[in-house]
């Protein structure tokens, strides 16, 4: 299984995770695990995804980023390996 991360953060609003899974859902991706948090007016998500059958993240990571640009918000996505290897300690 290839896994990537897929970060949300911006103002918090009505439809941000109705309008982000859509994008994952019609692009054939599972969500394995989801954790979203408010901090006051902040909204944060990070999801892990299934990306087996996806060759190359660039049109999924354009697609996630015409939807952050609508909604305010910035949305990212990165191979598991990738985050993990940027992230640690």
């Amino acid at each position: 299984m290839r896994r990537a991360v897929v970060s949300v953060v911006g103002k918090d609003q009505v439809g941000i995770i109705a309008k982000v899974t859509t994008v994952l859902s019609d692009s054939h991706i599972n969500i394995l695990d989801i954790s979203q948090t408010i901090l006051q007016d902040f909204f944060t998500m990070m999801m892990i995804v299934d990306v087996t059958g996806i060759e190359n993240l660039d049109r999924l990571q354009e697609q996630l980023g015409n939807t952050g640009d609508d909604l305010s918000l910035k949305i990212n996505i990165q191979l598991e390996e990738i985050f993990q290897a940027m992230h640690r300690v």
